[in-house]
C-alpha cells in the first residue's frame, strides 16, 4: 500500500486504489471482478458497510444484482477481498521498505512516512481496510488479523534492530510499534483532499515524529 498512482489521470481515487492494489498483489483477477471491487469500494465509503446493498454495488458496476454472485457469494466476501488485498500489499511492501533501507532510523522513517502518505491519497480505501474489517465473518476476521500482525511484525523488527544498533531507545517494543502504526493509519480517518496539508506534507511529519519518538537520547 505504500505505492502510489497519479492522481491526473481523472480516475476516480478510489478505482486507482483497488486497481494500485491488484496491481501490486500481482492479481489476474478479471475485469468484471474488478470493476464489482472499485464499485464495493465506492458504495462503502459513501453508505458504510451495513447500509450498502448488493443492488447498490452491482448498480455502480453497471450490473444486475446476479451479476455479483459470479464473482463474489456476497458483500462480506466483496468485504473480504478489499481488506486482504490491501493488508496483503502493505505487508509486502513495507518488508521491502525495510529491507532498502540503509539504518534501523531511515527503516522507520520510510515506513511510517509511506504508510502515511498512502493513508492519505487513498484515505476512502484507507477507511475501508483499516476500519470496516470489524464486520468480516470470524474466518475471514481472522484472516485479516493474521496480516496485521505481520504488517506490526515488519515494524518491531526496525525497532528491535534500532535498539540493538543503539539507534533507538525504547522501553516497550510492542506498544511502541502500536503506536507509530495508528499514527499512520488515523491520517484514513481525518484526511481531506480539501485541507491545506498535502499528503507529501503528512509522510514527512509523521515520518520525523516516528523517529524522534525512538531516538537515543
Amino acid at each position: 500500500m505504500l505505492s502510489t498512482m497519479a492522481t491526473s489521470t481523472g480516475t476516480p481515487l478510489s478505482e486507482q486504489s483497488i486497481l494500485a492494489t491488484l496491481e501490486d498483489s500481482g492479481d489476474t483477477t478479471g475485469a468484471t471482478a474488478v470493476r464489482l471491487m472499485m464499485a464495493a469500494a465506492d458504495a462503502f465509503a459513501d453508505r458504510g458497510f451495513h447500509a450498502t446493498t448488493t443492488r447498490d454495488i452491482a448498480s455502480r458496476a453497471g450490473l444486475s444484482p446476479a451479476g455479483v454472485y459470479v464473482h463474489f457469494t456476497s458483500k462480506e466476501d466483496l468485504l473480504f477481498e478489499l481488506s486482504r488485498r490491501g493488508h496483503q500489499t502493505a505487508r509486502d511492501q513495507l518488508v521491502a521498505a525495510a529491507a532498502a533501507a540503509d539504518s534501523p532510523t531511515e527503516a522507520l522513517r520510510s515506513l511510517i512516512a509511506g504508510f502515511s502518505r498512502w493513508h492519505a491519497e487513498h484515505h476512502q480505501l484507507g477507511r475501508i481496510v483499516q476500519y470496516e474489517f470489524r464486520h468480516l465473518t470470524p474466518q475471514h476476521r481472522d484472516t485479516v488479523l493474521a496480516l496485521r500482525k505481520e504488517i506490526d511484525a515488519v515494524v518491531r523488527d526496525v525497532l528491535v534492530r534500532g535498539v540493538a544498533e543503539g539507534e533507538f531507545e525504547v522501553d516497550d517494543v510492542p506498544a511502541t510499534a502500536l503506536a507509530l502504526l495508528s499514527l499512520a493509519v488515523d491520517v484514513a480517518r481525518w484526511y481531506s483532499p480539501e485541507i491545506r496539508r498535502t499528503p507529501a506534507d503528512i509522510a514527512r511529519t509523521n515520518g520525523e515524529l516516528a523517529v524522534r519518538l525512538v531516538a537515543r537520547r
